[in-house]
């Protein structure tokens, strides 16, 4: 039986352990504290990076910058740098991103159903 690593998941492991490797494969490309909230965020309209900053008051700008650059890179949002002075960037929702959203609205539930309630 093929194992699970830190460095991916070879031929064997994908073919023997199907099921598990979807959730792993999930797991891996939106691991990260803020990736979720930052798709949720995405999920209604194009941002700029000072936007996403300004929802994410706590996070840093190197924090965010990875989250971002590794989002793009696992294909769930583009990065669209407008020709301007100064320079615009606005992030959205690939298609890939936008099949993710109905997760992410079964965690909003989840969290609103189980999660503290303010009184």
């Amino acid at each position: 039986m093929s194992r699970i690593c830190k460095d991916g998941f070879d031929k064997e492991c994908i073919k023997e352990q199907r099921e598990v490797y979807g959730i792993a494969y999930t797991q891996n490309i939106l691991s990260g504290r803020w990736k979720y909230l930052i798709l949720w965020f995405l999920k209604s309209k194009e941002r700029r990076y000072s936007e996403i900053k300004a929802f994410l008051w706590d996070i840093s700008q190197g924090s965010l910058t990875k989250q971002l650059r590794e989002l793009e890179r696992d294909g769930l949002i583009n990065r669209n740098v407008y020709p301007e002075v100064p320079p615009r960037v606005e992030y959205s929702l690939t298609s890939k991103g936008k099949e993710f959203i109905p997760i992410i609205d079964l965690m909003e539930a989840f969290g609103k159903k189980f999660g503290e309630q303010a009184d």
